[in-house]
């Protein structure tokens, strides 16, 4: 399988009818779908001005963190971690997605419009562990609190 169609069966599995998903998907003009979160994975959704720089120093810490969506305008990044981590969640300014929500994913490997993957699946079930996102939320924090722009 290619990377993106492994990604695509990976994000699929959670779906109620996973075949009926990828159709849908495939055949849906805005290239979404609605998938439900808490079972392969949680998303922790911070507000862009802080998941951006968070996203960099995850980069600089890993050769590639886990899944990351932007929301339009890039507003919300949407980091998916292991599943049970919203349940368990208490940052401040930090929304979650676990059990008994469903998010807005789009298709990997093509672009549309609203939210897109800023850093794709790749299938392999790679998620960003919890606590390395905690610790780049703070030192991003402190990064944009030295430069004095906290805030903007």
């Amino acid at each position: 399988m290619t990377g993106a169609k492994t990604a695509v069966a990976w994000l699929a599995s959670v779906a109620p009818d996973p075949e009926a998903c990828r159709r849908e998907w495939e055949r849906n003009p805005l290239g979404v779908a609605l998938l439900p979160a808490g079972k392969a994975w949680d998303v922790l959704i911070l507000p862009g001005d802080l998941g951006h720089p968070t996203l960099d120093v995850l980069t600089r810490l890993l050769d590639r963190p886990g899944p990351v969506l932007a929301g339009f305008g890039d507003s919300r990044l949407g980091f998916l971690v292991p599943a049970g981590t919203a349940a368990r969640w208490v940052g401040t300014g930090v929304r979650t997605a676990g059990a008994g929500t469903w998010i807005v994913v789009p298709y990997p490997g093509r672009v549309t419009r609203g939210v897109r993957w800023l850093v794709p699946p790749d299938g392999s079930g790679t998620l960003t562990d919890p606590a390395l996102l905690e610790l780049a939320m703070h030192e991003a924090a402190a990064e944009r609190a030295r430069r004095g722009d906290a805030h903007r």
